[in-house]
């Protein structure tokens, strides 16, 4: 893979894990009706920092090399 191309495969990469979050939460939306042992808003705050929040910061990164490399 060309230096010029890796920020199209991080951003790739960022939408995978915001697509993930989505899917993932709609999974922990089905489960909660049937264990009901934390508010829902638990279940949100967990998945925000294991998918969204990397999410942002490759997002971030992939700015600073798509500046640094495409002028």
């Amino acid at each position: 893979m060309k230096k010029e191309n890796v920020y199209k495969f991080l951003y790739i990469v960022a939408i995978f894990l915001i697509i993930g979050f989505i899917i993932r939460l709609g999974v922990d939306y089905f489960k909660y009706y049937e264990i009901y042992t934390l508010p829902f808003y638990y279940y949100i705050i967990e998945r925000f920092l294991e998918f969204i929040v990397p999410s942002i910061i490759i997002f971030i990164l992939a700015r600073l090399i798509k500046k640094k490399y495409v002028k």
